[in-house]
């Protein structure tokens, strides 16, 4: 394993990572849960460890990287409240914001552009969404609601669904509310998930875990979605 990715961490990605990331403004916290007992958890070790790799590309400030990154392993009992915090039931698990925005399974390959992209953003707090959409996020999305995007690291799509998704999360909690779980789930590592789904093709979108989306949605029918899926308790 360590070796099929070990392109991942050459001087080449170091640079690119940089390059990417350059644009950080604030502290950005990213939690990567992993269960060091367990050896099913076949990207446990190599997602840490890029996840380490990106933060040392990221820009520094007084207090090191602004990139940080927080190791929780099942395996430490002082670790599992906050699996149960994050609400986080299988590793890898990639997580930002109390769990709301999450890669379950490994951000490699095309993911990686999603992730660094989520990083930035969050950085710089803005979502990059249209403000229609953030204001129909504000004023009518007042439900629950959790939205999986079903990616391969090899579809060149995914990182844009993947994205969006995410930023409605972050925006849904800039608004004071954190009521959208946006969480991206690798097909191959979980499969049962995809199986759940039916998934034939990538991306997956389930709203509330129902399939709307075969593909990158626009961003107008994505949001009017999420508002007519969302529950009201």
């Amino acid at each position: 394993m360590e070796q099929e990715y070990a392109e991942l961490f050459s001087d080449e990605v170091k640079n690119a990572l940089q390059d990417a990331l350059k644009d950080m403004r604030n502290p950005v916290d990213v939690y990567v849960f992993v269960d060091s007992e367990d050896s099913n958890c076949q990207y446990c070790s190599v997602t840490t460890k890029f996840l380490e790799f990106i933060a040392s590309a990221a820009p520094k400030d007084d207090n090191g990287s602004l990139l940080k990154v927080h190791i929780v392993d099942r395996a430490n009992q002082n670790d599992r409240k906050i699996f149960e915090e994050f609400h986080v039931e299988r590793v890898p698990t990639v997580a930002f914001y109390n769990g709301y925005i999450r890669w379950t399974g490994a951000p490699l390959g095309e993911e990686i552009r999603a992730l660094v992209e989520t990083i930035v953003r969050l950085s710089q707090g803005e979502s990059g969404l249209s403000q229609e959409t953030i204001e129909a996020i504000k004023s009518k999305l007042n439900g629950k609601v959790k939205i999986e995007t079903v990616v391969t690291p090899s579809c060149p799509y995914c990182p844009y669904a993947a994205l969006m998704a995410h930023m409605v999360a972050f925006e849904a909690c800039r608004a004071g509310k954190c009521n959208v779980i946006s969480d991206v789930v690798e097909a191959y590592e979980n499969q049962d998930i995809a199986e759940k789904y039916q998934v034939m093709s990538v991306p997956s979108i389930a709203i509330n875990e129902s399939v709307e989306f075969i593909g990158v949605p626009y961003e107008e029918n994505f949001i009017n979605a999420i508002l007519e899926k969302q529950k009201i308790s």
